[in-house]
């Protein structure tokens, strides 16, 4: 089975744009369709089954509110820091590295909880 995560780009910025990744390949789009269509258009046809996952990026039990705003917060400094050559303290990098695996630890466990919940 192909699993195919969409996820909003930047959802403080506007107009939303969307990322869809399965495995390393990553497309985007101004949609979540067309961000899963280029996706598709990369990836082929590998597997009869496909799982797509839309993550609506609100706070939930895994990943909470307070957890996101600093995320933001971290994922701005840091491309500020990146357009201007430079870097994040090594405090704000650990940081960040830290809340992006939790991120992902959530949307794992998010994951496998729908597979858990689909028919055999």
């Amino acid at each position: 089975m192909t699993t195919i995560a969409i996820l909003p780009e930047n959802p403080q910025s506007l107009p939303t744009r969307y990322r869809a990744v399965s495995g390393i390949a990553q497309s985007y789009g101004a949609t979540a369709g067309q961000a899963l269509d280029a996706l598709q258009a990369q990836i082929g046809e590998q597997a009869q089954t496909t799982l797509v996952v839309v993550q609506s990026m609100r706070p939930d039990a895994l990943f909470n509110a307070v957890q996101q705003r600093r995320l933001a917060e971290l994922l701005d400094r840091w491309r500020a820091a990146r357009d201007t050559c430079s870097a994040l303290t090594p405090q704000e990098q650990n940081e960040l590295d830290a809340l992006v695996e939790a991120e992902l630890r959530a949307a794992t466990e998010r994951s496998a909880t729908l597979v858990r919940q689909l028919p055999s």
